[in-house]
């Protein structure tokens, strides 16, 4: 076969185009990862702390008032090893039965040692958080018919914080932009913020998620668009000759995208080797078994704390998207609770609207006689009604007898059943 001498020149231009564009490409991922170690002391240079980056991993120290720390010694391992051969690493990348890609090299490795090594608590915490809301993404990307693996995307966007908000005003696990959130039917004004609301941001989260890979066919460049938006990577596409893989367009993406992809590799590696590099979950102490039900009635979150003996702070972790503690009623709203008091509070719904409704709900200061609450034997009146909270040691027999009412007047008043009454909830006793 004869060649010509322009085609011989011609396939040497091309074949020195190729060698300079991957040399800018390592040169790029070198430049990345030198960057993220000169952060850092010299004896751990492979660790990454860039501060363009700090962001992808929020710290939630607020969020775990309530939250018990790591139990080590049921934790301990025989040999904690931080740092292994990079062979360790990809294999256990393959390993994974996942079907968005996972690659490895210097850049993952240094946001895997980010986890493992630099922030353990942090990753501890992850963990415990994920117990709880990781089967609520299996659900919704299981109906969506979306790689389950996507669920490391709220870990790299909020550390699985509901209530995380970003200096750019992003909210929620998935951190949504209030513009964004509207466009797949999430409510954001002043009471409500369904942002932060999990099951509704999931499932919006999950429509965006469709729609980018619809976009671009290829998963790595759909989670790089939900970071920097689709027209930045379709702007990386273009300088990069029209190649539609994220290591392609690496070096043209903006900086932060750049870790965005790496660091969900490594979130993936973490969550699921966490225990081989000596790290397993924070003990749990929140609320693991909840149910949701729906209401279109205005409420105070503070009324169903008081009546039904639930912590504030506890309904408040359950349900973050009402920034005000009220749910506004009108529309159908959600309503998160643990699930051993859902009857309760069907049970006693009547009570609990009622219950100091002209101070929290109506907007004015209910008419209280303060005086009267020790001649109402430890309750108090409101509009002629009055709310007795149960103590410890209490019958419907002696509160009935105490109010002279009947057992059966108080039990058709708050919708009882039966004679078994819960210290902490409170009754109503009419007149």
């Amino acid at each position: 076969m004869k060649y010509s001498i322009l085609g011989i020149i011609f396939s040497l231009c091309a074949l020195t185009t190729m060698a300079q564009q991957q040399d800018s490409i390592n040169a790029t991922l070198a430049a990345d990862t030198t960057e993220i170690s000169e952060q850092i002391a010299p004896e751990d240079s492979l660790l990454v702390a860039a501060n363009t980056l700090d962001s992808l991993v929020v710290d939630t120290t607020t969020f775990d008032r309530t939250i018990a720390t790591i139990d080590t010694e049921a934790c301990s391992r025989d040999t904690v090893v931080a740092e292994l051969p990079d062979s360790v690493y990809k294999a256990r990348l393959q390993a994974l039965p996942f079907v968005i890609e996972m690659p490895y090299n210097s850049v993952v490795r240094a946001f895997i040692l980010r986890y493992v090594k630099r922030s353990p608590k942090q990753l501890a915490r992850i963990q415990r958080k994920a117990a709880y809301y990781f089967p609520l993404f299996y659900d919704a990307l299981g109906r969506h018919d979306l790689p389950y693996e996507l669920c490391y995307l709220p870990v790299i966007e909020s550390a699985l914080n509901p209530q995380a908000h970003s200096r750019a005003g992003a909210a929620g696990l998935w951190q949504f932009m209030p513009s964004t959130g509207r466009l797949y039917g999430l409510e954001v004004n002043s009471l409500v913020d369904e942002r932060m609301d999990p099951i509704k941001s999931t499932e919006a989260a999950c429509l965006f998620l469709k729609s980018l890979y619809n976009m671009f066919g290829d998963w790595n460049l759909a989670i790089a668009a939900y970071n920097c938006g689709p027209g930045n990577v379709n702007k990386a596409i273009h300088r990069a000759d029209g190649k539609r893989d994220f290591w392609s367009i690496y070096p043209y993406l903006p900086q932060e995208t750049r870790g965005y992809v790496p660091i969900f590799i490594a979130a993936a590696y973490s969550i699921n080797y966490a225990d081989l590099h000596g790290i397993c979950p924070e003990a749990i102490e929140m609320t693991m078994e909840t149910d949701t039900i729906q209401t279109n009635v205005r409420q105070h979150l503070l009324q169903i704390s008081e009546i039904l003996g639930i912590e504030l702070d506890e309904l408040r972790r359950l349900n973050p998207q009402y920034a005000k503690d009220v749910i506004p009623g009108g529309n159908t709203y959600s309503l998160c609770l643990p699930a051993d008091r859902v009857t309760d509070y069907i049970d006693q719904q009547e009570v609990i609207l009622a219950y100091r409704a002209d101070e929290l709900i109506n907007n004015r200061r209910a008419e209280i006689d303060l005086a009267q609450k020790t001649s109402l034997n430890g309750g108090y009146s409101v509009n002629g009604v009055t709310y007795y909270k149960i103590k410890n040691g209490d019958t419907l027999g002696a509160i009935a007898q105490k109010f002279h009412v009947t057992v059966k007047q108080i039990k058709a008043w708050n919708g009882l059943k039966s004679d078994n009454i819960r210290a902490g909830s409170t009754l109503k006793i009419g007149k």
